[in-house]
């Protein structure tokens, strides 16, 4: 099955999808500051970040597009050293991944839209859930995936 992306769609897409590989390297620094519960979430989490990367390079190597790689290694906004800095670090995760799917929204349409809704919603609402966690108040944004 070969779909049509334009090219602004097609690279909406590729920029999402470096934020969920960026997504799923962080991470691995935040489940190891958690306690079992955190550890537990941060898998989740994790998890649903490699089933939204997975769908995206299928969606885009069927358009006949390559799809942008991993990178070996990322570096992280701020050292990971603690309980309070994996919470920070999981809310700027959502965060990003948030921003690069409310990007797509506009050059997308069709189904890579519902993708990108969806994937917009499931991140701000991982996000609230990071931001309770920390008890940050509130812990909603009034915009999921705008700059603060």
């Amino acid at each position: 099955m070969t779909s049509s992306l334009s090219g602004s769609a097609a690279e909406a897409l590729s920029t999402a999808l470096a934020a969920e590989h960026a997504a799923i390297f962080g991470y691995g620094a935040v489940g190891a500051r958690l306690d079992a519960a955190g550890q537990t979430a941060a898998r989740q989490a994790e998890a649903a970040h490699r089933s939204r990367r997975d769908a995206v390079v299928v969606r885009i190597a069927s358009a006949n597009a390559t799809p942008p790689p991993a990178a070996p290694a990322y570096e992280l906004p701020f050292p990971v050293t603690d309980r309070p800095s994996a919470l920070k670090l999981a809310i700027a995760l959502e965060d990003g991944a948030a921003h690069a799917w409310r990007q797509a929204l506009g050059a997308t349409s069709g189904d890579d839209r519902k993708l990108a809704v969806e994937a917009l919603m499931d991140c701000a609402v991982r996000a609230t859930r990071w931001r309770a966690t920390a008890g940050i108040s509130p812990a909603t944004v009034p915009f999921p995936g705008t700059p603060a």
